[in-house]
């Protein structure tokens, strides 16, 4: 090939990504408007949501806390370190509470729960799919998205907060234990520091990252499994697609977030 066919055939490349990223993007966009239409429209499937809430939360709840855990035991031990150089080891429990709530708990669990439920939603709708499932449900006069999907979103939505609360509150419990415990640094002057660095609003804010977290994953997830297609390999495909797009959305979600919600203080 000459450079000008090179030329030609990278251009169209990057246009029917670009084409095909935009084409994902609006269905996901036509997903949760149904999504959101069925929230409110009977049969109400409680069982269902009740069954996804479990799944979604008590499922990742281990993971979360081994991650909180350890998360909080580097945090403290690289914070004393750097602190140690100067003498300021008193500003550890606010330094660790501040970066734990805003920014680290809602990640990290939105990186954890995108590996563990994104992927297994994606799995078990594309699973679905490839094996006419639900087709079959359509025909049935069953709504494949208020019986599917919708309950998985919602779930996802609901439970993101409250695993990013026990994420920080096990992150700092542990940086607590290393610090006073093990650092010798007074238990006091710790938790004073917290309350100096972190505020109620800071606290509301980790919580809206985190539903809105939720609902990219679900999302994605609920997506890349309804409208997988090509047998195994493309449930596979689907899957690994899934995760990886739906931790890039959390990366770049948080950014916005972030610049959106400290932008003025």
């Amino acid at each position: 090939m000459g450079i000008a066919e090179q030329l030609k055939a990278g251009i169209e490349s990057i246009g029917s990504s670009v084409i095909e990223a935009v084409e994902n993007f609006g269905q996901i966009i036509i997903l949760l408007a149904q999504t959101l239409i069925w929230m409110v429209r009977p049969p109400y499937r409680l069982r269902i949501l009740f069954q996804a809430l479990e799944s979604i939360g008590v499922g990742s709840l281990f993971i979360v806390m081994f991650t909180g855990l350890f998360t909080g035991l580097v945090m403290a031990y690289q914070s004393i370190y750097a602190f140690s150089l100067f003498g300021a080891e008193t500003l550890v429990g606010g330094t660790v509470a501040a970066a734990v709530v805003r920014e680290l708990g809602p990640v990290l669990t939105g990186l954890m729960v995108a590996g563990r439920t994104g992927s297994a939603m994606t799995t078990e709708l594309g699973t679905m799919r490839v094996t006419e499932q639900i087709d079959a449900m359509a025909v049935m006069a069953v709504n494949p998205v208020q019986y599917l999907v919708m309950p998985r979103v919602v779930a996802t939505t609901l439970m993101m907060p409250l695993l990013v609360m026990i994420f920080d509150l096990v992150a700092i419990g542990a940086a607590y234990a290393l610090s006073v415990e093990l650092m010798n640094i007074d238990p006091g002057i710790f938790t004073q520091k917290i309350k100096d660095f972190v505020d109620v609003r800071d606290v509301f804010n980790s919580a809206f990252k985190a539903g809105t977290f939720g609902l990219a994953i679900g999302l994605v997830g609920c997506y890349k499994g309804f409208y997988a297609s090509g047998g195994a390999k493309g449930v596979g495909e689907a899957t690994t697609s899934s995760v990886v797009t739906s931790s890039i959305s959390v990366l770049v979600l948080d950014y916005v977030l972030t610049v959106f919600m400290y932008s003025n203080a």
